[in-house]
C-alpha cells in the first residue's frame, strides 16, 4: 500500500478514482506528516457494490459464515490489536493530538470491544419462541444481519468509535463501508489491515477516505446501503438522517453533548472526598483537551462549596502540562485543527463579553520544550459565574473549556442539569445514597455516573435522550421503545484518577 492508496475495496488498496489526495496534519506542529486518498462518490459506489456482493453472494460468504467462525475472527483481531498496542497508540496520538497514554488506553478498549462482541454473539440463543396458541404452529423470533452498513466515524476517537461500529456489524454477519474523519483516518486504515490479517474475506470490509461531502453524503443516500451509523455533530447528523430518509434506512445517530457534572457539598465533607471530586472534575472536562462528546464541560456546584471548589480546580487546571502527545510528562495535547482552535477562542471571547469570570486559561500558550509554537494548543480554561443564556453554556464547544454554574437546592440542580437540548451524559457527586438515586433517576441523560465520570462498559447501552430515536414495535422490543435506556454507573468507593498531576 502506497501513501496515496488508502481506499480499500474488494480486498485491495487503491487510489481515489479522481487521483486526488489530502495531507494529514500533525496538530502538535501544524505540519503534514502523511498523505491519503481523497475519495469521492465514485469510490463510494465501488465500495458499496463490493459490500453488497459480499453480503448477497453464495453460501460461503460472510452472512452465512457460522457464528463460531465469526466470533473466532473477532478474537483474532483483538489479539492483533494487543500485539500492536504501542504502534497504534502512538499513531492515534500523532493523528488526533491526544497523549500517547490516552492512545494506548483507546487501543485497549478497542481490543475489549472486539472480544466482547465475539463473546456476545457466541452466546446468543437460537431465537425466542412465541406462544401462538396452537400446538400445530411454531413461532419464533430470530435475529438476522441487516445487510450493508455505512459507518461514519468522528475525529476525536477514530479507532475506538470505528470499533464500536465495526465489531458488532461483523459479529452480526453484516458487511460494511467505513468512512473515518478526513482529519484523522490513519488508525482506521491500520485497523482494516488487521482485519485482513485476521482472515476477513474480501469485500466484507471496505473503506473510503475523504470528506463528509461527498463521501459521507453518498454513503447515507446510497440505495444499496441498509443501515447508516453516524457519530459526530448535530448539524451533520441531521444531514445524514435526511439523506437516508428517502430510502427509509435504519439509522443510528450518536450526536453531541453538553454534559453536566453536579457536585453537592456533602461529597466534599472530607479532604479525600474534596480531592476526589476536584480530580474527577478535571478529568471530566479536560481529557483529550475536552474533545469528547461526553465531556463534563458544565460544572454545576452547590453554592456553599463554589468558591473553595473552583479555586482549587482553577489552580490545578493552570498546572496541566501541555505538549506534543508523545512527549514525556505531557498531560494534555493540542486541539485537532486550526478551525477547532479558532472555534474555542471564539466561545471564550463570547463568554467573557457576556460576563463570565476567567479563573484559569483563556488563551493560546506560548511555545515550550514539548510544545511547538505552531501547534493548535489552548490552555485548560475555567469560566466562573456562568448562566444559561451564554452560548458557551448551551452549545458544545469541544475544547478545554469548563463553565461553572451554582445551585442551592436539589430541585434547582436537576433543573439546571436538564436544561439542555442534548441528553448524552452527566455526573452526580454526593455522599447521600438516597439523593444519588433520586437525582440520577431525574436526569434526562443516557448515561449518569454517580461519584465518577467517564467510565463506560461495553455491556451497557450507550446513547442519549433528546434529538434522536429509531422505533420498534410489538413484543419486548416494542415495549422497550416506549422507554429510554439509561445507564447508571455508581462508584461506591470513589478515588482520584490522577490523570492530571496538579
Amino acid at each position: 500500500m502506497s501513501a496515496q492508496q488508502t481506499i480499500f475495496v474488494d480486498g485491495e488498496w487503491r487510489k481515489a478514482a479522481s487521483g486526488a489526495t489530502r495531507d494529514i496534519i500533525d496538530p502538535a506542529d501544524a505540519t503534514p506528516f502523511a498523505v491519503v486518498s481523497e475519495g469521492g462518490a465514485e469510490d463510494v459506489d465501488a465500495a458499496v457494490d463490493s459490500a453488497r456482493r459480499a453480503f448477497d453472494g453464495g453460501a460461503g460468504l460472510w452472512p452465512r459464515t457460522p457464528v463460531a467462525e465469526r466470533a473466532a475472527l473477532l478474537r483474532r483481531v483483538a489479539g492483533l490489536l494487543r500485539r500492536d498496542r504501542e504502534d497504534l497508540g502512538e499513531l492515534e496520538s500523532r493523528d488526533a493530538g491526544k497523549t500517547v497514554e490516552e492512545g494506548r488506553v483507546d487501543v485497549d478498549c478497542v481490543a475489549d470491544a472486539f472480544a466482547y462482541f465475539a463473546d456476545l454473539v457466541s452466546n446468543e440463543g437460537g431465537g425466542r419462541v412465541v406462544d401462538a396458541g396452537s400446538a400445530e404452529v411454531h413461532s419464533v423470533v430470530v435475529h438476522e444481519p441487516v445487510g450493508v452498513c455505512a459507518l461514519i466515524t468522528p475525529w476525536n476517537y477514530p479507532l475506538l468509535q470505528a470499533s464500536w461500529k465495526i465489531a458488532p456489524a461483523l459479529a452480526a454477519g453484516n458487511t460494511f463501508v467505513v468512512k473515518p474523519s478526513e482529519l484523522t483516518p490513519l488508525s482506521t486504515v491500520a485497523l482494516i489491515d488487521l482485519l485482513t490479517e485476521a482472515g476477513l474475506p474480501a469485500g466484507v470490509a471496505n473503506l473510503v477516505t475523504g470528506a463528509g461531502d461527498p463521501v459521507g453524503a453518498r454513503m447515507a443516500e446510497h440505495p444499496d446501503v441498509d443501515l447508516v451509523s453516524f457519530t459526530g455533530g448535530l448539524a451533520s447528523g441531521t444531514k445524514v438522517m435526511a439523506a437516508a430518509a428517502p430510502g427509509v434506512k435504519k439509522v443510528a445517530l450518536e450526536l453531541g453533548g453538553k454534559n453536566p457534572n453536579v457536585v453537592f457539598a456533602d461529597s466534599c465533607a472530607t479532604d479525600e472526598g474534596f480531592d476526589t471530586a476536584v480530580d474527577q472534575a478535571l478529568n471530566a472536562a479536560f481529557i483529550h483537551s475536552g474533545q469528547v462528546c461526553s465531556a463534563g464541560s458544565r460544572l454545576i456546584v452547590e453554592e456553599s462549596l463554589r468558591e473553595r471548589f473552583v479555586a482549587e480546580l482553577a489552580r490545578r487546571a493552570a498546572r496541566i502540562r501541555l505538549g506534543r502527545g508523545t512527549g514525556a510528562g505531557v498531560e494534555c495535547g493540542p486541539l485537532v485543527s486550526e478551525g477547532q482552535l479558532a472555534k474555542t477562542e471564539e466561545y471564550v471571547a463570547s463568554a467573557l463579553a457576556d460576563g463570565a469570570v476567567l479563573r484559569a486559561g483563556g488563551k493560546r500558550p506560548g511555545p515550550g520544550e514539548l510544545r511547538p509554537a505552531a501547534g493548535y494548543f489552548y490552555e485548560p480554561t475555567v469560566l466562573d459565574q456562568c448562566h444559561r443564556e451564554m452560548r458557551v453554556v448551551r452549545e458544545e464547544v469541544f475544547g478545554p473549556v469548563l463553565t461553572v454554574e451554582t445551585f442551592r437546592t436539589e430541585d434547582e440542580a436537576v433543573a439546571l442539569a436538564n436544561d439542555t437540548e442534548y441528553g448524552l451524559a452527566g455526573g452526580v457527586w454526593t455522599a447521600d445514597p438516597g439523593r444519588a438515586r433520586r437525582v440520577a433517576g431525574r436526569l434526562r441523560h443516557g448515561t449518569v455516573w454517580i461519584n465518577d465520570f467517564h467510565p463506560y462498559l461495553p455491556q451497557a447501552e450507550w446513547g442519549g435522550f433528546g434529538k434522536s430515536g429509531i422505533g420498534r414495535e410489538l413484543g419486548p422490543a416494542g415495549l422497550a421503545e416506549y422507554r429510554e435506556a439509561k445507564h447508571i454507573y455508581q462508584n461506591l468507593a470513589p478515588r482520584p484518577v490522577r490523570w492530571f498531576a496538579g
